[in-house]
């Protein structure tokens, strides 16, 4: 392991860009998920027909073609911007589509008959949504949409071989390639990283669902 703490900074420094990306990532996957989950049970034919299939699409596509496509395939038509801006479109793209099925699992928890009296009272599509279905969808969904998020996680590495630059792919990359050091280390230095990102998910998600369950 001497290679990784001659280079703790560099691993450092990767590790942060590694996690930012994977932040990134959550946030944008669960707000476009949870958009995509209103759509998939909206009364708008339109809006339930491209829900389901954007979900459809993207959850029976490999995460590389989506980052081909964002990183080759969108420059073609004149959209240009940074292999970081496209990896981490890339992932919330890819993400958000198993998010959408998880929160409208959730939904699917919600009793009907709350839905009819906001209904009744006079509550429009969008009250209805926003003050009763989905926060108690939302509650009951963090355990599925946590180990989305952890997979994302993970998936971030993919991000990383796309020369998004300075994560801790790049530094494999970097240490190995370009100043030789042995790859069996610098790999564990990587592996240890991600895993330190999964666990403090998986840490944050558990307290999350644990707090839900004393409100409920």
């Amino acid at each position: 392991m001497q290679p990784v703490i001659d280079n703790i900074d560099l691993f450092w420094s990767g590790f942060l860009r590694s996690l930012g990306i994977a932040a990134l990532g959550a946030v944008g996957s669960l707000l476009w998920g949870t958009v995509l989950a209103v759509f998939r049970i909206s009364p708008i034919p339109v809006l339930r027909a491209f829900g389901a299939f954007y979900v459809t699409w993207l959850r029976n596509t490999p995460l590389a073609i989506v980052l081909f496509t964002m990183a080759f395939g969108i420059p073609t038509v004149g959209i240009n911007a940074s292999y970081y801006v496209f990896g981490v479109t890339a992932l919330v793209l890819y993400t958000s589509a198993f998010v959408c099925e998880a929160v409208r699992s959730g939904i699917a928890t919600v009793p009907t008959g709350q839905a009819e009296a906001a209904r009744a009272i006079g509550l429009t599509f969008r009250q209805i949504v926003g003050l009763v279905i989905l926060p108690q969808a939302l509650r009951a969904v963090v355990p599925p949409v946590g180990n989305v998020l952890i997979a994302m996680t993970k998936n971030s590495a993919v991000v990383g071989a796309f020369g998004v630059g300075g994560e801790l792919f790049s530094v494999y990359a970097r240490l190995t390639s370009a100043q030789g050091y042995p790859q069996l280390p610098i790999l564990t230095g990587v592996a240890i990283g991600f895993l330190i990102m999964t666990l403090s998910t998986a840490a944050l998600l558990a307290l999350a669902e644990r707090r839900l369950e004393v409100a409920r």
